[in-house]
């Protein structure tokens, strides 16, 4: 059984050409593993479950040939669920950006680390972007306190990851200065910029903006080595109107064809 794990600098889900790309490349993913029709879960607890992150997830699956769900660690005692149940049934689970240190506080106050492992084990999809991609790792540099500092993850990938690398240098230093120092190296990722971890081989690059970049970071007997990693581009699928305005008219195109009204 083949375990992934997508772990993305960071993006929104909105409807914007990058957007749509890694949106699609989720749905991919998750459709990949189930076989037919997905169930892809949020877990939106880094920013406390906040009800917009939550509505643009339902806004960019909802309309999507897939069955969206999401997991509010924060409103169980109004919408209560059977979590290891739950998580268990999905073909992809994706983790919502926000503090990291919050989100591995409440994870462990309901044993979600563990019941994640076992579904990584068990085939099942890991995504996410921000804290949702570093919680991954064995750390990362957080700003939950507000200044940039390292913070241990889950573990489940060795080493470390630096998110939003380019979008924030003061994040990047902080990354830097820490494997410098002795933190395992890892990667740097821009947003828009990912990584697609699949077994136990080194992950394959991938970039739903141009310019956007992952780097392989090391630290050698001169310094801390910064490698560009060659990435996959990903193309935006049309938005869902558009889509449906195509099918339209390739239906109206072959009803004319048979009809004789073209040649």
């Amino acid at each position: 059984m083949v375990t992934r794990i997508l772990t993305l600098g960071g993006h929104d889900f909105s409807s914007r050409p990058p957007d749509r790309a890694v949106s699609e490349l989720m749905l991919r993913l998750a459709t990949e593993r189930a076989g037919g029709r997905p169930r892809i879960c949020i877990l939106p607890t880094a920013s406390g479950d906040t009800s917009e992150q939550i509505g643009r997830f339902y806004a960019a699956f909802g309309e999507r040939p897939c069955e969206p769900s999401d997991l509010s660690l924060f409103r169980l005692g109004r919408q209560p669920m059977a979590l290891r149940d739950h998580l268990l049934a999905q073909d992809l689970i994706y983790v919502g950006g926000g503090s990291l240190v919050n989100l591995l506080a409440v994870w462990e106050a309901h044993e979600l680390s563990a019941i994640l492992s076992i579904a990584w084990k068990q085939g099942i999809v890991l995504a996410g972007q921000s804290a949702g991609a570093m919680c991954w790792f064995e750390a990362g540099i957080t700003k939950s306190s507000g200044r940039p500092e390292v913070e241990a993850g889950l573990g489940l990938l060795g080493g470390s990851l630096c998110v939003h690398y380019n979008n924030e240098p003061e994040r990047r230093a902080a990354y830097l200065d820490a494997v410098a120092g002795g933190m395992p190296g890892g990667y740097g990722l821009d947003d828009y910029a990912g990584l697609l971890w699949e077994g136990i081989g080194p992950p394959s690059a991938i970039t739903a903006r141009r310019g956007a970049r992952a780097y392989k970071v090391s630290s050698s007997e001169t310094g801390v080595v910064e490698s560009p990693l060659p990435a996959r581009f990903l193309p935006a699928p049309a938005p869902a109107a558009l889509r449906e305005d195509i099918a339209e008219f390739r239906r109206i195109k072959s009803m004319r064809k048979r009809a004789g009204w073209l040649g």
